[in-house]
């Protein structure tokens, strides 16, 4: 399983240059069976490594650009009377598909944002009064404009909660700068995966994640990510607190760098890993003068005892 891995982890960082931890990421997010939240400014490849992800596995993909005249039906589906049999027929959404792509997420209204919580949480759609399941494996990767940018609706708590990782992607160095720049002047992309086959079938991506669950975690390890998240909650200057949700996440992240790495079982260095990703994006910013939810995590990692 490992080999399929790397080779996916090699093709995401050569089509997005200078994304090895973005990548690495999201792949944390598709092996413990979560949500992937992409953040940054237009035009550094939030959307390239997210497509470059679902085209590499196999099954449906959709991507949705999230507008402001967005519906909830357009993404759910809709019944629509079918005059020759005479009775409504089911027309499914962009939503029932194994990767969802939810382009600039934060360009739509809060009602359609809110309409992707059962997909995102519970794998289901209730249109109509009747329940229908997903496709599995299932994941939405949702890309992000930075915050407070002009035409955008910031997600509400539950939605953000609903996101496994919170991805950061920063432009880079000036080094891959040029290396891009040498790229598109020369007419060829490196590690174009437009074109490029599956890597990863959906039978193997649920294999994945099973064995990640199947990784232990000892007491000691448990109570290390307890004390993280207390240790969160107890931070002032910050809008938002550490769910219940977020502990598990935590510890389902931790469980896939685990599996990722080769352990044989969970290591606080593990939870250090993705203790950021998992949980900044669920402690909002308070005033000019609050402590930033970055360096809240490094200080509460930092005085938090390791077993």
């Amino acid at each position: 399983m490992r080999d399929r891995l790397d080779a996916l982890y090699q093709r995401l960082t050569g089509t997005v240059l200078g994304a090895e931890e973005p990548a690495y990421l999201l792949m944390v997010a598709l092996v413990a069976d979560g949500h992937a939240l992409i953040q940054g400014a237009p035009g550094i490849g939030k959307t390239s490594l997210a497509e470059t992800l679902a085209k590499s596995l196999g099954g449906r993909f959709h991507r949705v650009q999230f507008t402001p005249d967005l519906l909830p039906a357009d993404l759910m589906g809709y019944s629509m009377f079918h005059q020759g049999r005479g009775e409504f027929e089911f027309v499914p959404g962009p939503v029932f598909c194994n990767v969802l792509l939810a382009d600039e997420i934060n360009r739509t209204s809060p009602r359609v944002q809110s309409a992707l919580l059962e997909c995102m949480n519970e794998r289901q759609v209730s249109i109509d009064g009747v329940t229908r399941p997903l496709d599995s494996p299932y994941m939405v990767v949702a890309t992000q404009n930075s915050l407070y940018a002009s035409g955008t609706f910031p997600l509400p708590e539950p939605q953000l909660d609903r996101f496994l990782v919170s991805i950061s992607m920063l432009l880079p160095d000036a080094a891959t700068q040029s290396r891009i720049l040498a790229l598109h002047a020369s007419g060829r992309l490196e590690g174009d995966a437009k074109e490029a086959g599956a890597i990863i079938s959906p039978e193997e991506v649920l294999a994945m994640q099973e064995a990640a669950r199947a990784v232990p975690v000892s007491g000691k390890v448990c109570d290390y990510i307890t004390a993280i998240c207390e240790g969160a909650r107890r931070q002032r200057g910050l809008l938002q607190g550490i769910s219940a949700r977020a502990a598990i996440a935590l510890m389902r992240a931790s469980q896939a760098v685990a599996f990722m790495e080769g352990h044989s079982a969970v290591f606080p260095d593990d939870v250090k890993a993705v203790a950021a990703p998992v949980l900044c994006h669920r402690m909002g910013e308070g005033g000019n003068n609050a402590i930033s939810p970055a360096a809240a995590v490094e200080e509460v990692l930092r005085t938090t005892e390791v077993p």
